[in-house]
């Protein structure tokens, strides 16, 4: 009997056994897969820590790219008794003052060298064809400032300055304005009525040279600006962390007078000379503004009419303030 029984055990069909069935023998957990580990904060798209990183990238990539563009670049010399004094009273950054061997030493060039000791600028005496070479053949008449390129921030850190503000975001940026007096002019105009900062376009656009730096009666060491590759991309980047986007336009949507936004974060779009804003710049702006004038006045500059705007802005803020 016993070995019948083997017999018939081992002949036995796995399938027909008899009562209840529990588990799966192992053989369903073979096709299950878990999730794995929580992803990092900063690996989850919809996590706050995962888009203050995705900035912080940004800022430190622009960081990358604004140090090698200041290597690319070369200095810049102003040339001139006058320009030179300007400069150095302005506050303009140098790195050396030159003076021609022989020179004439007149009240300004008393004051230059004076100025450029003070500051601790570096006073070199050069030979006159040598000062001739440095700056390009120039009117220099004995005298010669070296300027760095300009070290421009980002338009992300510019964000990130307004936002950390007191006020409201105030930023001001510049739509083709190629003349650099005018640029100057607008950048003492941005910080004289609180804008925290001043953005321009990277192509058809003044830059800032010794003559914006001169204009801007030394505000530009004060006031951060910042070099868009894409002004269009940097105005729709705003709008989308919360500010709107005013636009100066000789047909404006309202006039100055009726400009409600400006007590709220607000960036001013001020055009060129000539043709004002460009088109896809005037389709991303929230409103457009006009300066009512007298009739047959001519328009107002760029820098002018910034200023007028920028005033009314910082009066209407200050009466927001009051009540």
């Amino acid at each position: 009997m016993a070995g019948n029984s083997k017999r018939k055990g081992a002949m036995r069909n796995p399938g027909s056994k008899k009562g209840a069935v529990t588990g799966s023998g192992g053989q369903k957990s073979k096709g299950l897969q878990g999730k794995g580990p929580t992803p990092k904060a900063t690996d989850r798209p919809n996590h706050p820590a995962y888009k203050r990183a995705k900035v912080a990238a940004k800022i430190d990539a622009s960081k990358t790219q604004r140090r090698q563009t200041k290597e690319k670049a070369a200095a810049e010399t102003v040339a001139g008794r006058n320009p030179v004094v300007e400069c150095l009273r302005a506050g303009t950054p140098a790195t050396a003052l030159y003076v021609a061997l022989g020179i004439d030493a007149d009240d300004r060039v008393q004051e230059a060298v004076r100025l450029a000791a003070d500051r601790g600028i570096s006073v070199l005496e050069v030979a006159r064809g040598e000062l001739d070479r440095i700056t390009g053949g120039a009117m220099h008449q004995g005298l010669g400032l070296q300027v760095p390129p300009f070290e421009y921030e980002s338009p992300n850190e510019l964000l990130e300055t307004a936002l950390r503000a007191s006020t409201p975001p105030l930023l001001v940026a510049l739509d083709g304005v190629t003349d650099p007096r005018n640029l100057g002019a607008v950048i003492r105009s941005a910080a004289a009525f609180g804008a925290q900062g001043v953005v321009l376009p990277q192509r058809r656009s003044a830059s800032m040279t010794a003559v914006a730096w001169r204009t801007s009666a030394g505000t530009a060491a004060k006031m951060p600006i910042a070099m868009a590759t894409n002004l269009t991309r940097t105005l729709r980047d705003w709008a989308e962390a919360g500010l709107m986007i005013v636009g100066l336009d000789a047909d404006g949507d309202v006039d100055v007078d009726g400009l409600d936004l400006a007590t709220g974060p607000l960036v001013v779009v001020v055009g060129s000379e000539g043709r004002g804003l460009g088109r896809l710049v005037k389709e991303t702006c929230d409103q457009t503004v006009s300066i009512p004038m007298a009739a047959g006045v001519e328009s107002l500059n760029a820098s002018v009419a910034a200023g007028v705007v920028l005033a009314e802005v910082a009066r209407r803020r200050r009466v927001a303030a009051k009540g």
